[in-house]
């Protein structure tokens, strides 16, 4: 597996790599909102900005592979430009408008407070890989008509951010939850496919790889947040900094205790397997749901 991380613009190196080269990429390029990234403020004008953007584009159609997916991170105020420049002028194929919905964000005294980043999703051919086994989240009931490997999770994804109290997280100002890489990585490629990160920040993109077993390069501007990548990528793993809520969700009506069983240890490879960290608090929750109950009804029938 390799795992590489570059200290450079994102536009010199991309020149460099081979055409067709690549499984997946996964930008999160400047928002051009003026934020503070250290050696370089994300503050262009509107025709730098979108000259910017055709530029990184346009070499991500190149080294993409014909069954590869692209998936973008975009604010709402140049995203529409973006998805323009994807399917009008370099031929992308759209496929999801993902909505990333977090609970926590910036306050505003008039007007609604935002809530969510857009995430757009891309193919560059109809023949690209879709792995919807990877990334189902589990039913909220027990039916034996129901694929209980799990729902599609839909284009509505809800991740906390990683807080600033959080013991992983980075020094960077716009650090991405590892389980909302974790569904695009799993979704898009196979172990040993090659994921591309050209925006690479605080290499969450490549952490999640190191985890799925992708190779995966990233390539980062400020190299401050290389060296921070490097040490992150040196830490042991013992569970990704964020879940699915539903990925928990233990689904109501199991009633047959060797069902249940044979579903409940499906349900920790399924589910939880890069999750180790919430086994227990999953553990606490099947204790409450079924066994409490049923050593309640057993109390009743001795009496």
């Amino acid at each position: 597996m390799r795992l590489e991380i570059i200290a450079g613009d994102a536009l010199n190196y991309l020149e460099k790599i081979e055409s067709g080269s690549i499984d997946v990429i996964i930008a999160d390029p400047p928002y051009n909102l003026g934020k503070n990234y250290g050696n370089n403020n994300d503050q262009k004008t509107f025709d730098d900005y979108i000259h910017f953007s055709r530029q990184w584009i346009k070499e991500s159609h190149r080294i993409l592979k014909n069954t590869g997916t692209i998936y973008v991170f975009m604010g709402v105020r140049f995203i529409s430009y973006l998805y323009s420049i994807l399917e009008r002028e370099y031929n992308f194929i759209f496929n999801s408008w993902i909505t990333w919905h977090y609970t926590q964000g910036l306050g505003k005294t008039k007007g609604f407070s935002p809530r969510h980043d857009d995430i757009l999703m891309f193919t560059k051919t109809k023949n690209y890989k879709f792995f919807l086994d990877d990334i189902r989240i589990p039913q909220k009931y027990y039916r034996s008509i129901n694929n209980m490997r799990g729902a599609n999770p839909g284009d509505v994804w809800t991740f906390s951010h990683v807080h600033y109290c959080n013991t992983d997280r980075q020094p960077h100002p716009t650090q991405k939850p590892e389980a909302l890489i974790e569904r695009m990585v799993l979704a898009s490629s196979e172990e040993h496919d090659v994921v591309l990160d050209p925006f690479s920040g605080s290499g969450t993109t490549l952490r999640v790889c190191q985890q799925l077993n992708r190779h995966c390069i990233g390539i980062e501007l400020n190299p401050e947040y290389v060296t921070l990548t490097k040490e992150r990528l040196e830490q042991s793993f013992t569970g990704f900094d964020s879940i699915d809520e539903r990925m928990e969700r233990i689904p109501n009506d199991l009633n047959d205790a060797q069902i249940r069983d044979e579903y409940l240890n499906n349900h920790r490879t399924w589910f939880l397997k890069y999750h180790p960290n919430i086994i227990n608090s999953f553990e606490k929750e099947i204790e409450k749901k079924y066994v409490r109950r049923e050593n309640k009804l057993e109390l009743f029938d001795d009496l």
